[in-house]
């Protein structure tokens, strides 16, 4: 890797993102050898499992540790001062934090939570490795904006934007953009079936385990949807140009369509520490890893469908506020994140998920007869809270 070695903070450390960018730097450090490692840890931030922190601190040995529930401070802090690693609890903190040099700061902070920190790193001219597509969502302008300005780098993580990024040339020979979906676990379930749909059932993807409330999203396709709007906002692409289609198989991770009639597609085992690594070493050369390899003959054969918007409405109002723009986006987010909250504690169907949304996004555009800008931080908090209070109220209606 050109440069020596690449100091790197993660702000999330203790979900599934973080610990597989922990993954990949431990097996870039074992094989670049202890005198000469790859990558050293500035930050690492986490929200509430202060147990598996201390344990990444102990051996990674970052500048600083940081825990967003101030009431795990002094257990933090009492583990780490023996071996000379700071510690600070707090929101506050984790956003001062990601303004601490760095080569990259690996946003994998889950929701609109992980937002602050993440524009904090772009104003500081820290380059981020985008996994929190919320942020994104929710301020895409605001946050290319800011990296503009500084000069930072956005390079996408999740593994359809990031490959995209991966099979990226220019622009102008772009027809379309290409999205892959699993399909989740309801792919073949009925309409007719998803009132009865429990969360347990809706928490149990296919494919992988990524918490409960991404793997919701991906049996209703709002994961999708978010994404859809995220390729949009990253790539500057009308949703016209943009395409989502079904792959149960989970090997495309997205595919670029060219006006000269090329598709190019990044292939690989549904793993994250492929477009982790990638997105670390990034414009450098590529990390080994120990992921599976791909063995295109065992797995036999590769099949694709189109979505059934019937089923999955909410591919439909991601293009919608895609094209509404302004607050739209940030709307359809935070009144997700409720319904999901509501479905799983019971006060709504799965399948009024996307009509809370659906709704809540009517109940805006009504209310709003000036769509509102999204210019600052404070913009998205004030959108957060109308589209809370707007899906509230729907859910209260269904209950």
């Amino acid at each position: 890797m050109s440069g020596g070695v690449r100091r790197i903070s993660v702000m999330g450390s203790t979900g599934s993102i973080g610990l597989s960018t922990l993954a990949v730097v431990e097996d870039a450090n074992a094989a670049s050898g202890e005198d000469d490692p790859s990558y050293e840890i500035v930050a690492l931030a986490a929200g509430q499992n202060v147990e598996l922190l201390i344990e990444q601190a102990k051996k990674f040995r970052p500048e600083i540790a940081l825990i967003s529930d101030e009431t795990k401070a002094e257990t933090l802090a009492n583990a780490l001062r023996p071996l000379g690693i700071d510690t600070a609890a707090g929101v506050a903190a984790i956003t001062e934090a990601a303004t601490r040099p760095c080569d990259r700061m690996v946003a994998a902070i889950v929701g609109i939570a992980g937002l602050a920190s993440t524009y904090a790193a772009l104003e500081a001219g820290n380059d981020v490795a985008l996994a929190n597509k919320e942020s994104m969502v929710c301020a895409g302008p605001l946050l290319k904006a800011k990296a503009r300005e500084t000069g930072a780098q956005i390079v996408p993580v999740d593994s359809e934007h990031n490959a995209m990024f991966q099979v990226f040339e220019r622009p102008h020979d772009i027809e379309t953009l290409i999205l892959t979906a699993s399909g989740g676990p309801f792919l073949d379930r009925p309409l007719s079936t998803f009132d009865s749909i429990t969360p347990e059932e809706a928490k149990a993807h296919p494919r992988w385990d990524m918490g409960a409330k991404i793997c919701i999203d991906s049996a209703s396709l709002m994961n999708k949807s978010l994404e859809l709007i995220e390729a949009a906002m990253l790539f500057d692409m009308p949703e016209s140009q943009i395409d989502v289609v079904i792959h149960p198989q989970s090997i495309i991770h997205s595919l670029i369509s060219y006006r000269d009639g090329s598709v190019l597609a990044q292939l690989g085992e549904p793993d994250m520490r492929t477009p982790i690594a990638y997105a670390l070493a990034w414009p450098d050369r590529r990390l080994k890893t120990t992921v599976t390899r791909l063995d295109l003959a065992k797995i036999g054969q590769l099949d694709f469908r189109p979505v059934d918007l019937e089923k999955f409405p909410s591919i439909r109002l991601a293009r919608n506020v895609v094209n509404i723009g302004r607050g739209a986006p940030a709307i359809l987010n935070c009144a997700n994140e409720e319904a999901v909250t509501a479905f799983i504690a019971g006060y709504c169907a799965f399948k009024d998920i996307s009509s809370v949304v659906e709704r809540a996004l009517a109940a805006f555009l009504r209310e709003e007869s000036n769509l509102p800008r999204v210019e600052t931080l404070d913009d998205v908090v004030q959108l957060d809270a109308i589209g809370r209070r707007l899906a509230t109220a729907e859910i209260e209606r269904l209950a």
